[in-house]
């Protein structure tokens, strides 16, 4: 007997994927749970990105903060970054119909794979600007730029500031003040 091969597993569009309940994440036609529900810690170093990206756009009329909500890549993969910068004209009300300029996406032990490997190239073939990794047990954030079809390491983060250009707008961010206290 042969081992299975990716064609053998369930393939999964957007339709399927808007009729499940729970928190899931569609990923080149395969199904990622997202449980169990994200620890007190990652909850808190997101609610301290998201005000920190409120306060930074709070200037910038193009550009806004979200949190998780769907970004429909195509039929097979709709993702939901942790913490997320959108600029421009949004299509749909319903997801993201274009990529983010900047995302974050909160390591734990359930998504680190993912957010590292999957992620990260997913990312990086949709021209995401800017991918943030945050690792709470290290309190260091790993900062990618995408320039020429690729990312770049900009710097690991730990108490360092990084100022983000948007295109319509920069934007400052204190990573020293999304750790616990």
């Amino acid at each position: 007997m042969s081992k299975p091969s990716l064609e053998d597993l369930p393939h999964y569009t957007y339709d399927d994927y808007a009729e499940w309940t729970g928190k899931w994440e569609l990923i080149y036609g395969i199904a990622y749970a997202m449980s169990p529900s994200p620890s007190i810690a990652h909850q808190s170093i997101s609610q301290h990105i998201a005000s920190q990206l409120e306060t930074a756009l709070s200037d910038c009329p193009d550009c806004r903060a979200l949190l998780p909500v769907d970004w429909k890549i195509d039929e097979a993969t709709i993702v939901q970054p942790d913490n997320l910068v959108v600029c421009g004209e949004l299509a749909n009300t319903n997801y993201l119909t274009k990529a983010p300029v900047v995302i974050f996406e909160i390591l734990s032990k359930a998504t680190a794979h993912k957010d590292r490997t999957t992620k990260f190239n997913l990312y990086e073939h949709e021209g995401v600007r800017y991918y943030v990794i945050v690792d709470p047990e290290e309190n260091l954030a790993k900062v990618y730029r995408w320039h020429a079809g690729r990312y770049i390491k900009m710097l690991d983060a730990g108490e360092e500031s990084v100022e983000f250009d948007l295109g319509p707008c920069t934007m400052p961010f204190d990573f020293a003040k999304i750790w616990l206290s």
